[in-house]
């Protein structure tokens, strides 16, 4: 009793054909496979390395001193 025979398999087949329809199950299939492919072709792109992008410029104050953070703000405040 617990566990399926041949025909409660072609039953539950029948019954999902019915409700779905060959084309409908065809389609799907084939949605579930150009998913596949794409997860697949992302997993290959991960793989190869990085183009090398242009270094980080950075802005240096001549001069001028760098503004002060809110922390910096409040620790002076308190020692006045």
């Amino acid at each position: 009793m617990g566990s399926l025979s041949i025909w409660h398999w072609i039953v539950v087949i029948v019954v999902v054909l019915l409700l779905f329809g060959r084309g409908k199950i065809s389609d799907l299939m084939g949605d579930v496979a150009s998913g596949i492919k794409a997860f697949k072709k992302g997993m290959a792109e991960d793989d190869k390395p990085a183009e090398k992008s242009e270094p980080v410029k950075t802005i240096e104050a001549s001069g001028a001193a760098a503004p002060k953070s809110e922390t910096e703000r409040r620790a002076e405040g308190v020692r006045s």
